[in-house]
């Protein structure tokens, strides 16, 4: 589950994406330089190989560790894409192009939001859209949506099968999420059922309207943010606090959680992209980051608690902050770095040098903490948690060995 808004108006567009996934899928930040390629080159995506183009663009994406689509991205040429699952009448198929694999290979392709749309879409037209689509379920598998964004506008790209339908947005907020909403297409082929299950109509209303009239980054932050109670989630048995666009999983039946977010202020000639590299934007420091200017992030991550890797650092924080979020202190301090990073914006590499600086003290003191959520979300979290070979000893997190 997903949600994607866009503003567009006052000489710039403004992107932002919460990327909502299972727990332990850990998301990581990549830069891709132009490529050039032979005749007759291929590309092996997820699930399927296809013919390679003669030259890729330079990228930034931001992808699951074990997918080779992306769930956000950018190019060199400034257009930025964010997907959605969505759920439709129209059957499924076990093999083909993920949602994922489509971004990253317009990324690679385009040169502007237009350019991308058609890009898509004769994908979709030419090799389908399927295969598994989720870490711990590997066969759950759903259709997509697109928010394409560049410096001029955006585009809204609404799939179900090999169906497809445009919107342009050229004016004013749009904000998609895991239900279709091009009228016409979405009554069609949407399943009312499954829209209703992922609360996708409520978090559409919460994040367009409190983006509308969006003028800067840090607006688009605070949507990504949100909760549905001013002190923190709000959990319920059925689907965790999936009510929100800041996700945390501890549903019965379904649930997802924030691992990535990204908001980009697209103007022409020039694109910064503000994004976490984490889970929970809620605890989470936006860093900004440029296509040109690769920051070394050190190893990828995976499944497995791993503190040489951003992503995991992170969920130290992450993990014991959530348990009550009245413990989070920090976040007022994390706030004034983004006002200053925002005025002033520092180099991609030193950005993130300092805010590993300020995660390792943000953890150190934030202690031990009292687990004030709903028993079935506790009980939710222990199972991820012994999957990711982290316990807790007093509080707070230590890796332990386990079997599969």
């Amino acid at each position: 589950m997903c949600d994607t808004v866009v503003v567009v108006g006052g000489g710039r567009v403004l992107f932002a994406k919460n990327s909502d996934r299972d727990p332990n899928e850990a998301q990581l930040l990549e830069w891709h330089p132009r490529r050039s390629y032979g005749a007759g080159a291929g590309v092996r995506c997820t699930w399927i190989a296809i013919p390679q183009v003669a030259e890729t663009h330079a990228t930034l994406i931001s992808r699951p560790f074990w997918m080779w689509g992306a769930e956000i991205g950018s190019n060199e040429h400034g257009v930025t894409i964010g997907n959605e699952a969505v759920f439709t009448k129209e059957p499924y198929a076990a093999g083909g192009l993920t949602g994922m694999d489509m971004l990253r290979l317009a990324l690679e392709r385009a040169a502007s939001a237009s350019e991308a749309v058609d890009v898509l879409t004769g994908l979709l037209e030419r090799h389908g859209q399927g295969g598994g689509c989720g870490h711990e379920n590997r066969a759950f598998t759903y259709h997509n949506s697109f928010l394409v964004a560049d410096a001029a506008g955006a585009f809204v790209l609404e799939t179900a099968g090999r169906e497809w339908a445009l919107e342009r947005v050229s004016a004013g907020v749009r904000s998609i999420s895991n239900g279709l909403t091009i009228p016409g297409f979405a009554e069609r082929y949407g399943d009312r059922l499954r829209r209703a299950v992922s609360q996708c109509r409520m978090r559409e209303r919460l994040t367009a309207r409190a983006a509308n009239g969006a003028r800067s980054p840090e607006v688009l932050m605070g949507v990504l943010r949100t909760h549905s109670a001013a002190d923190g989630p709000v959990y319920s048995h059925l689907n965790g606090a999936m009510a929100s666009p800041c996700m945390h999983a501890g549903g019965l039946v379904t649930s997802s959680q924030t691992t990535a977010s990204w908001v980009s202020d697209l103007r022409a000639g020039d694109a910064l992209h503000w994004v976490t590299g984490t889970a929970a934007p809620c605890l989470s420091l936006f860093k900004p980051a440029r296509v040109a200017d690769p920051v070394d992030l050190g190893p990828s991550p995976s499944d497995r608690f791993d503190p040489s890797t951003l992503w995991w650092r992170h969920e130290r924080l992450h993990r014991m902050a959530v348990r009550d979020p009245r413990c989070a202190r920090f976040v007022g301090e994390r706030d004034e770095v983004e006002r200053r990073w925002l005025a002033d914006p520092p180099g991609s590499a030193d950005a993130f040098a300092q805010a590993d600086e300020l995660l390792a003290r943000w953890t150190a003191e934030l202690g031990s903490v009292t687990d004030v959520r709903p028993w079935w979300v506790q009980r939710y979290w222990r199972a991820r948690d012994r999957r990711a070979g982290l316990e807790y000893a007093g509080g707070r997190p230590a890796v332990v060995p386990t079997t599969r």
